[in-house]
């Protein structure tokens, strides 16, 4: 999935490789998010057709984003972070040599998603402007995931209200019909599902598992603004082979970005 194309640089980052070197990451060594599997899963769920504009909530250095603009070659993304440390990765990944066949459609918007109203616009995120929004959002208890950098408690520990604040955000900025997919444990299925009702519809959910024998460690659900479809419950992505690490080839397609995770 990741390549490493140097060790950590003077300035305390890494450059590393995604989609088999079809884009680089400029992402912290040590301190903030890492981007890996959870922002190359969430950017699969994305149609293999889609054109339009999207916006990367959480965008952190720019993986998901990136990852949808390298499979999607008409797509435009806007990578929305509100932590100024990781917005500066995002752009430095723009900037970066290997990224130059995409930096013409991305762009890096420094602002908070859980902002309302005129706010929310003064930020640029202004109403009706995005046919798609993917989400990665801070998605574990306090508990889980304990750490002393703030950068990387602000990129994983979930705030109170997350779920709704953000989906809410996303119904604002998303045209009528377009579409949105949030990445998150099982557990947050019943916040994710409260949070999308009366905004948006024909739900669709994809179980992760690690192994055919394990319980599924992550969800993708996507749905429809504005459609009153019924909830899908779709068939399960298991990661890896029986008793090893190795990645049956359906999940490095989807890993890789050669195939959709709802494969459309």
């Amino acid at each position: 999935m990741m390549a490493r194309e140097e060790q950590a640089r003077p300035d305390g980052h890494t450059i590393d490789a995604f989609h088999r070197g079809r884009f680089w990451l400029v992402q912290p060594a040590k301190g903030g998010h890492r981007a890996g599997m959870d922002a190359m899963m969430l950017a699969a769920s994305v149609p293999s057709g889609f054109s339009g504009r999207l916006a990367d909530f959480g965008a952190g250095a720019g993986a998901a984003g990136l990852a949808v603009l390298s499979r999607c070659p008409t797509a435009q993304a806007v990578l929305v972070e509100r932590a100024p440390e990781m917005a500066a990765c995002a752009e430095a990944t723009l900037a970066h040599r290997g990224n130059a066949h995409l930096a013409a459609r991305a762009a890096v918007l420094t602002a908070d998603v859980a902002l309302t109203g005129k706010a929310r616009h003064m930020a640029g995120l202004e109403d009706n402007t995005f046919e798609y929004v993917i989400m990665n959002p801070p998605f574990n208890a306090e508990a889980d995931r304990a750490t002393p950098a703030e950068l990387r408690r602000q990129a994983h520990v979930m705030e109170d209200g997350l779920f709704g604040n953000w989906l809410r955000s996303a119904a604002a900025v998303i045209r009528p019909r377009g579409g949105v997919s949030v990445i998150a444990r099982p557990e947050s299925l019943p916040a994710i599902l409260e949070a999308m009702e009366g905004r948006f519809g024909s739900v669709e959910i994809k179980a992760i598992h690690p192994r055919e024998d394990q319980a599924a460690i992550r969800i993708v659900v996507r749905a429809t603004y504005g459609a009153r479809g019924k909830l899908m419950l779709c068939p399960p992505l298991v990661l890896h082979e029986a008793g090893s690490g190795r990645p049956l080839h359906q999940s490095d397609q989807i890993i890789n970005g050669v195939e959709s995770l709802f494969g459309d």
